[in-house]
């Protein structure tokens, strides 16, 4: 039997080794492009995340400024009113509800802050901050609301700070004054309700943020 010479055995396997490395070529080029859009759409996905936490921070911050904008309205409203006695006169803004203002005499705990059923967070019934929107962005609005069962009533009357329902020891859970606090310098009983604001903070990419604070 004769031999191809060495020449062209050569030249047969060289044909029938033709395309095979651009094949292998297109399959490593396609895994490292797809490689190449999962890093892409994970440094996409880490941008907007670490996007939100930054917006959502800020909402967080500029609450902070409803909150000091709220217990502004309240100092402004007990230096105009000085000749009244919040305690027992029901003509004290404080004794009454404000809506458009955003103070509420009491805790109303029926009326929901944040599902939408209750407060609205409009002009009806909230307090806008102004500048709006802030320089971040954010439009921020508040609610004041008196920790007292009843509304529009003065402080004596109001059952404030939330009594129990078997013992009710002057309305108040909270020990008061007189109780903790004897003799000159000590504050006037019954005087110092708790007082909740609640900051609601809106801003890009629909972020929304509350918080809250309480003061006396």
């Amino acid at each position: 039997m004769r031999s191809l010479p060495k020449t062209r055995f050569m030249r047969v396997r060289a044909m029938k080794q033709h395309g095979v490395v651009l094949f292998f070529a297109l399959i490593a080029l396609l895994a490292m492009s797809l490689a190449a859009v999962a890093l892409i759409r994970s440094v996409d996905t880490s941008t907007m995340i670490a996007g939100n936490l930054a917006f959502k921070q800020a909402a967080t911050s500029s609450g902070d400024a409803g909150v000091e904008a709220a217990m502004t309205w309240l100092a402004g409203i007990e230096t105009a009113n000085t000749t009244l006695n919040v305690l027992n006169n029901a003509a004290h803004p404080f004794n009454s509800d404000n809506a458009a203002a955003g103070y509420y005499s009491s805790a109303a705990s029926a009326v929901s802050l944040t599902d939408g059923t209750g407060i609205q967070w409009d002009n009806t019934d909230s307090a806008l901050v102004l500048p709006d929107p802030d320089s971040s962005g954010n439009s921020v609005r508040y609610v004041i609301q008196r920790m007292c069962r009843n509304a529009n009533q003065p402080i004596q009357t109001a059952d404030c700070l939330f009594s129990g329902a078997l013992q009710d020891n002057n309305g108040q859970n909270i020990p008061l004054p007189q109780e903790v606090c004897q003799g000159a310098g000590c504050p006037v009983a019954g005087q110092t309700p708790q007082i909740r604001i609640t900051a609601r903070t809106t801003g890009p990419r629909n972020t929304v943020s509350y918080v809250q604070a309480f003061v006396y």
